[in-house]
């Protein structure tokens, strides 16, 4: 049971750690854009639009999936079964 909590803390952390990089990174291509001598940094902001995107579409994903399997979501986003007619 432990290490199951374990490993469910890891799953939130390293996408959270990932996500923070992210915001690092959008936030160096903003200020390093005042400098004069630099140009604005588009690959560094891209790169860290996905880093911070992505870990929390993931963490999401993750949060979304154990609330369904306790039955703790709204009926709207709970997943519709398939209707059998026979």
């Amino acid at each position: 049971m432990v290490v199951q909590k374990v490993i469910a803390l890891l799953i939130m952390v390293i996408p959270a750690a990932i996500a923070m990089y992210g915001i690092k990174l959008i936030r160096d291509a903003f200020f390093y854009s005042i400098s004069p001598e630099v140009s604005f940094l588009w690959g560094k902001l891209i790169a860290g639009i996905l880093c911070f995107v992505i870990p929390v579409l993931f963490i999401a994903g993750f949060i979304l999936h154990h609330e369904r399997k306790k039955n703790r979501v709204q009926p709207r986003f709970m997943i519709p079964e398939p209707d059998e007619d026979e």
